[in-house]
């Protein structure tokens, strides 16, 4: 996967564009790394996609505990955390750049400059301020933070799709952000009538 961000210029005819919608892997999926995989495509234009995987959890380390390592809160204050924060789930978001956190959340939060609208109700903000927010019970009303992202040069992600390695589907915020993540993959499916267990590696895409 590259490792490149790529920026929201350069769009021409955005309808061709799949940002804002779920991408769920293939069985050919030849890539372990995305294997029954959920992910949410933040961003894409000619330049390449970026996106965010919303099924696999990140086992060591809670929200609460991030926030004491970047120095947010004291350890003494996770105790005293909204319970806004209590429900943030934190993800393995991808391979590239895990040491990055990116916050998916509702649109009823903003912050000039840090904050990209995509889709369906649905922001990003990479910035420390809204973990802060978050802390403080200033943040938004749903969320989640992955560590790290998956990324496509221009034109891989369409050759990947092209060889059956991904479906594309309208992406739903309660799917999103739903705490069940074992059962996402399966449920992403079924939104759009297909029976997990009868899908073969050479259906075409949504």
């Amino acid at each position: 996967m590259g490792s490149r961000l790529p920026r929201d210029g350069g769009k021409q005819g955005h309808g061709a564009f799949l940002d804002g919608q779920l991408l769920v892997a293939m069985p050919g999926m030849s890539d372990n790394r995305f294997a029954r995989s959920v992910i949410y495509l933040c961003a894409h234009s000619e330049e390449g996609a970026m996106g965010i995987i919303l099924n696999r959890p990140a086992r060591k380390v809670t929200f609460s505990e991030l926030l004491v390592q970047l120095d947010v809160i004291k350890a003494d204050e996770m105790i005293r955390l909204p319970a806004q924060a209590e429900l943030v789930q934190v993800l393995k978001g991808g391979p590239v750049e895990t040491g990055r956190g990116f916050v998916l959340h509702s649109n009823d939060f903003f912050i000039d400059d840090s904050t990209l609208p995509i889709d369906a109700g649905v922001s990003l903000t990479a910035t420390i301020d809204i973990l802060r927010a978050i802390a403080k019970g200033d943040g938004p009303d749903r969320a989640i933070l992955a560590l790290g992202y998956a990324g496509w040069s221009a034109g891989q992600l369409e050759a990947e799709m092209q060889d059956n390695g991904w479906l594309n589907i309208p992406a739903d915020p309660s799917l999103i952000f739903d705490e069940a993540l074992g059962s996402k993959y399966e449920r992403a499916l079924q939104k759009i009538g297909i029976d997990p267990g009868r899908l073969s590696s050479d259906l075409g895409h949504a």
